[in-house]
């Protein structure tokens, strides 16, 4: 059984280097821990949890693993993961990531309190997920791709959904089209901007700095991004909001100062989360399979515990859901 000696060894630092960077302590450059973390790998180390070697106990536990446990989102995701882990005689535990590398998250990976993970949550880094993930515990991971043969991939087609809610847009005659984006580091977001600005391009329409604000996935990054719209007193005919929370929040936003949805400019949003049908206007959107992805995400990790082989990636398609915030009329849009 490999030793942190022998990681330190194969890494080419000192004991105490390696000691640090295996535990995350930020006493050494991002290099320094990802060399010590591929060593670690290589020699299939893993530091002790609850047991005192490497023969876990088996726990009958699945730990879900995500950035925000209160978004609307998250609620047909963790049912998916739910069911299927019942029917199965496991339990679920559903931890929050808030607080990174410090985190109870991470220490359930790092530690491997339970027999898998599946990890919706950036803040949770790519190293850890990496060193942690091995045959008798399996990970799958819903926002990256994860370089380990114990990492599954399941990814909803973002850039396809960007790409149909902009074209959707289009369609209906709209040129001057804004995007209100979720955070910049995050996987999902990157993906949709792909797909939208694709759509633009291939519809020869010049994509405009301007129309992209930057927002952060939740109802009040959608209200305050809109208000900047809004302040420049130049409104795009549409806008397409990266996730529903932000659409909901620009809705407000609109309805402060008079500016009529679908009248005044069209909206769509993306997720087709339980509130988006009963909002006024009810919310076009982009609907992601989100119970299907978590139900999904726990038949590979009973498949890969069963010692199965699996695929090891998976893109599920989005779908256009058609409601009342955009309509064909085009109102007077100079771009």
């Amino acid at each position: 059984m490999a030793t942190i000696k022998d990681v330190a060894k194969r890494a080419g630092v000192a004991v105490s280097t390696a000691s640090y960077a295996l535990n995350g302590i930020e006493k050494v450059s991002a290099a320094t821990i990802d060399k010590v973390l591929r060593a670690a790998e290589e020699l299939n180390y893993q530091k002790n949890g609850f047991a005192s070697d490497l023969k876990r106990t088996k726990t009958n536990t699945i730990a879900l693993l995500l950035s925000d446990l209160s978004g609307p989102y998250f609620s047909e995701l963790i049912k998916g993961v739910q069911e299927v882990t019942a029917s199965n005689g496991f339990d679920l535990i559903a931890c929050s990531s808030v607080g990174g590398e410090k985190s109870t998250a991470s220490k359930f990976l790092k530690e491997k309190r339970v027999d898998g993970a599946i990890i919706l949550a950036q803040n949770i880094s790519t190293e850890v997920i990496r060193s942690s993930a091995r045959k008798d515990f399996p990970i799958v991971v819903l926002d990256r791709k994860v370089d380990n043969p114990f990492v599954i991939h399941v990814e909803v087609n973002n850039r396809q959904g960007g790409y149909d809610a902009t074209e959707y847009l289009i369609e209906k005659g709209h040129r001057s089209i804004a995007y209100v984006s979720g955070p910049l580091n995050s996987h999902d977001n990157e993906e949709r901007f792909q797909g939208y600005q694709q759509a633009l391009k291939d519809h020869k329409i010049p994509s405009q700095s301007r129309l992209k604000i930057n927002g952060d996935f939740t109802r009040e990054g959608g209200y305050r991004s809109t208000k900047m719209l809004i302040a420049q007193q130049n409104l795009p005919a549409a806008i397409f909001y990266a996730n529903d929370e932000m659409a909901i929040g620009g809705l407000k936003a609109f309805s402060e100062k008079n500016i009529k949805v679908p009248d005044d400019i069209s909206i769509i949003g993306f997720d087709d989360i339980l509130l988006a049908e009963y909002v006024t206007p009810p919310l076009s959107t982009v609907r992601q399979p989100k119970y299907e992805a978590g139900a999904l995400s726990v038949h590979m990790i009973f498949q890969m515990l069963a010692g199965e082989e699996v695929e090891k990636s998976f893109n599920l398609p989005t779908d256009l859901v058609e409601r009342q915030s955009v309509t064909g009329h085009e109102r007077l849009d100079k771009d």
